[in-house]
């Protein structure tokens, strides 16, 4: 299993077209991905699931992925996290 946990630094945070930028990259891979914020843990291949976490800036969640390709899906993961707040 592969954990990353992220800060949003940008006032945009995670809103709705880097979250469907986020869901298409996760759906690419077969192996499990999660995301968890405060008490909540959701799909990270729902659409409506990462949008109820209403996520912010300052926000920090803890993605979890778990499966044949983590490898591959937590380098995907990084890189788009990376450019979502340049």
């Amino acid at each position: 299993m592969k954990v990353i946990e992220y800060t949003f630094k940008n006032e945009m945070a995670l809103h709705a077209r880097p979250t469907t930028i986020l869901i298409s990259e996760a759906n690419k891979f077969k192996s499990d991905i999660i995301i968890e914020k405060d008490n909540m843990t959701i799909n990270a291949k729902s659409l409506i699931s990462v949008l109820s976490l209403l996520i912010e800036k300052g926000d920090t969640i803890k993605i979890k992925i778990d499966g044949p390709d983590e490898d591959k899906a937590a380098d995907a993961i990084k890189e788009i996290l990376k450019n979502i707040e340049e």
